[in-house]
């Protein structure tokens, strides 16, 4: 009779737990108590069943602590509660004081940990089980696999391979899916396609796996052909599968200059308008997920037209949809849009959530719009770290180097954590800016939240340092970090370039070569740039060679350093023939070209090319202006680089700059046709600029105009009083015309002004007494460099002849009284084995 009361109030409870009627339940429990069933193990375990299914856990767990009898399912059944509670303290608590544990308790802490995203105690908790000779389950392991994918610890996933492979596992589906998956996490796609193989029959959780780790490896057409093969062989597609394939449209073909890259887009977009027709077929086109993916992709490839449209046609409307259409505008820089979407968004009841503000700023920082960036992001209440990055890269790519430290500042006052991606993002602001102690501190930063050794920062403090010149310290920070990347190793031979180090950089690339660092174009960039700055022509060929070997001959910017080094190196026949052989070319190509015309003295041919990339429907820019004018300049070529300058604002909208002007002048100068040139500068807006006066000086000097000559100078002075350069050219054009008052005038203006040729020594000198000397000691056959702002009253020795094995000691006395005259002292050879010392008036 006992038995079957106790079977009726367990399926009575059972049917209370399946439909979580908490109410009939607790009356259930009055009745158990009111007969005096309450000491009944099987009926209280059913209870705490009940209470944890609808979310009652105290009262569960009290119940477990009255009852006076518990055996290992009370225990299971209350450890089960905390854990779908996710109160994995409470959990681990009990797991502890569990008086026997089988292969459910460890599974279930096993899972729970995992699916809370503690894997690394998940992990702890699966080698203490091993320890305590259980043999885990297909479960077991599963959830374990699912871990090591987390960590992206492939050494203990194979070693759980190993495991299962001995207990006869490894051909489980449920095992099976989660070895793929971890494979395809830990990025050996090799592997997981072996693990998908050893598969009897997979099921359509083991096709999506595999589709998202062959797209994860940019494997895209082999993602699309699992797809087909899994239509084929009539596995059930759902729409986790299909939202699967779609996110691998949305990886296929980024390139922006390789034709082969551009036909992957356009296969990629085909396949997923065939997916979408897919979609439609089997029935899917109200699931609100499904239709999100397919917004997405639409907005990754920038086809809004298409996304508005599926957007429009949407039964539900989620949050996650207003964020891909915001998003997707912001990729295409039109922000008005982007914030018409916000707005309406706002109007049909939706809450902004972090992913929208976060699409807002991107969408801002990518237009340049960083005042609406701005306000957006004081807007938030409390923006998360992607929030302050988004606005750190918005400053940081407009220039406002200094408003991204000072928000940095800012970011550290509100205690906000930075991560790799904060504090690069800042030392390239530092570097930009030259600010090598607020490096420091952001080095300190680094430091503190351990983020230094990581490779990202990292190359962001082998920039910083060598911008500061301090080469020897990034130096040291590359040979710190534990795992080099191919960032940092371009970073410090950047570094070295940038010193002046080219020699050294050029070493560091073969030893980046040797080391099997596979170069990136900015590696050969780089390279190509020492290459041409040593004008290394030996070199430039050799890594050209390497180039042709590494597949990256057709990347522009790679091709547009070969032709910089081949035109510095005079080779400008090997340039131009490179430049017709390049498949694409952008506008920094044709500049470099017409520039390297320019340096030889092509100019006819820099024209011609000019000419030519205006036909071939390339819009000149201000570096094109500058180089083809240059070219003008050099070879004569006055009327071509008027023309030319006219059509600047005219034809092509390029406000001429003081570059320009210069090179203008230059070329105007050179001819003589000083008219035009001062007709030039009346109406030109940049006067203020010392570098236009002084191509106007050295161009009067070559054509001996002192009247112009005199007013540049007069401008020079005007712009810079204690320049003495104008002044000694003012002098030395006065001298070669005969003109000694004139010389004389500026020589006595000089004094009056007190202006000094090198006013570093004359400060040395000044306050010292006048019959001061300096003593200078010269060996025999070496000119001594010019002595400033010393008069020799008296020298010593004389001018007597004196053995050239003799070492001289020239003395000075100081005098403040002609501080323009300078000397050199020479020694001059008046027969074999015997000099004389002799003081040269300089000026």
């Amino acid at each position: 009779m006992e038995l079957k009361i106790t079977t009726h109030l367990g399926n009575l409870l059972q049917f209370c737990i399946d439909n979580k009627a908490h109410i009939a339940g607790k009356l259930l429990h009055a009745h158990i108590l009111r007969i005096g069933y309450f000491t009944n193990t099987f009926l209280s375990n059913r209870l705490i069943e009940l209470y944890s299914k609808c979310g009652h856990i105290d009262m569960a767990r009290q119940l477990f602590d009255k009852m006076p009898e518990r055996n290992i399912y009370s225990w299971h059944a209350i450890l089960d509660s905390y854990c779908k509670a996710n109160k994995l303290d409470n959990a681990h608590e009990l797991f502890v004081q569990m008086p026997e544990r089988n292969t459910v308790s460890w599974n279930t802490m096993i899972s729970a940990l995992v699916r809370n995203g503690c894997e690394e105690k998940a992990l702890d908790v699966y080698h203490r089980m091993n320890l305590g000779g259980f043999v885990p389950t297909h479960f077991t392991l599963a959830s374990v696999l699912s871990a090591c994918g987390g960590l992206g610890d492939i050494v203990c996933g194979k070693q759980c391979h190993c495991v299962a492979a001995k207990i006869c596992l490894d051909k489980n589906l449920y095992v099976g899916n989660a070895l793929l998956s971890m494979y395809s996490k830990c990025g050996c796609v090799k592997d997981a396609v072996v693990a998908f193989g050893d598969l009897a029959e997979p099921n359509e959780v083991s096709f999506t796996a595999i589709m998202g780790g062959l797209a994860e490896s940019d494997r895209v057409e082999e993602a699309f052909s699992m797809f087909t093969l899994m239509h084929r062989s009539g596995i059930y597609i759902d729409s986790v599968s299909l939202s699967s394939v779609l996110g691998v449209c949305t990886r296929g073909g980024n390139g922006e200059f390789c034709v082969n890259s551009q036909m992957d887009e356009f296969l990629c977009n085909v396949h997923g308008q065939q997916i979408q027709g897919l979609t439609v077929k089997l029935g899917f086109e109200s699931d609100l997920h499904l239709t999100n993916s397919l917004l997405d992709m639409y907005a990754k490839y920038g086809d809004m037209d298409s996304a508005e449209l599926i957007f429009s046609n949407l039964p539900e409307v989620s949050v996650v949809s207003w964020n891909v259409m915001i998003g997707g505008y912001g990729q295409k820089c039109q922000t008005d849009k982007a914030i018409e979407y916000l707005q309406r968004m706002q109007l049909h009841g939706f809450e902004p959530d972090e992913v929208t503000y976060i699409n807002m700023l991107a969408a801002c920082v990518k237009s340049g719009d960083l005042e609406t960036a701005c306000q957006i992001f004081y807007r938030m209440e409390c923006p998360n770290l992607s929030s302050w990055n988004a606005i750190f890269s918005g400053y940081t790519q407009n220039g406002n180097h200094e408003e991204a430290i000072k928000l940095f500042s800012e970011m550290q006052f509100q205690n906000v954590q930075p991560d790799r991606t904060t504090l690069a993002v800042i030392l390239s602001s530092c570097a930009a800016m030259g600010l090598l102690e607020g490096g420091k501190q952001v080095h300190a930063a680094s430091i503190k939240t351990l983020f230094h050794n990581d490779v990202y920062v990292a190359s962001g403090l082998i920039g910083l340092y060598s911008k500061c010149n301090k080469i020897e310290v990034a130096i040291c920070i590359f040979d710190r970090v534990p795992a080099l990347d191919i960032a940092c190793w371009n970073s410090l031979m950047a570094g070295l370039s940038l010193n002046s180090l080219d020699k050294d950089a050029f070493t560091f690339f073969k030893q980046m070569h040797g080391k099997g660092m596979i170069p990136t174009q900015f590696s050969y960039a780089t390279v190509l740039s020492c290459c041409a700055k040593l004008s290394s022509l030996a070199q430039g060929r050799q890594v050209h060679a390497q180039i042709v070997k590494g597949g990256y001959v057709n990347d522009v910017f790679v091709g547009s350093a070969l032709i910089d080094v081949y035109s510095k190196c005079a080779y400008i026949n090997g340039a131009v023939q490179f430049f017709y052989e390049m498949p694409c070319r952008n506008t920094i190509t044709w500049n470099e070209m017409i520039h390297g015309y320019a340096q030889n003295g092509c100019g006819n041919e820099a024209v011609c090319l000019y000419k030519h990339m205006i036909q071939s429907g390339e819009k000149p820019d201000e570096i094109t202006f500058i180089a083809v004018l240059t070219a003008c300049s050099h070879s004569g070529l006055v009327d071509a680089g008027i023309r030319i300058f006219n059509s600047m604002q005219e034809e092509y909208g390029v406000e001429p700059l003081l570059d320009h002007y210069t090179c203008i002048i230059d070329s105007l100068g050179r001819a003589g046709r000083f008219h035009e040139l001062e007709a030039l500068l009346e109406k030109m807006p940049c006067k203020n600029d010392s570098i236009v006066w002084e191509v106007v000086l050295s161009s009067c000097r070559v054509r001996d105009n002192v009247n112009l000559a005199r007013r540049a100078a007069d401008e020079l002075v005007r712009l810079d009083q204690q320049n003495s350069a104008p002044y000694v050219l003012l002098a030395n054009m006065y001298s070669s015309s005969g003109r000694w008052d004139d010389a004389k005038e500026v020589r006595e203006m000089m004094i009056e002004k007190k202006i000094f040729k090198d006013p570093e020594l004359h400060q040395k000198c000044e306050g010292m007494p006048s019959e001061n000397f300096f003593r200078f000691s010269i060996s025999p056959l070496r000119v001594v460099a010019s002595v400033s702002n010393v008069v020799p009253v008296a020298m010593l020795p004389s001018d007597d002849p004196v053995p050239l094995s003799t070492a001289l000691t020239i003395q000075f006395y100081y005098s403040q009284c002609h501080p323009f005259i300078y000397y050199r002292v020479e020694v001059r050879m008046i027969r074999a084995g015997i000099a004389m010392v002799c003081c040269v008036l300089l000026f």
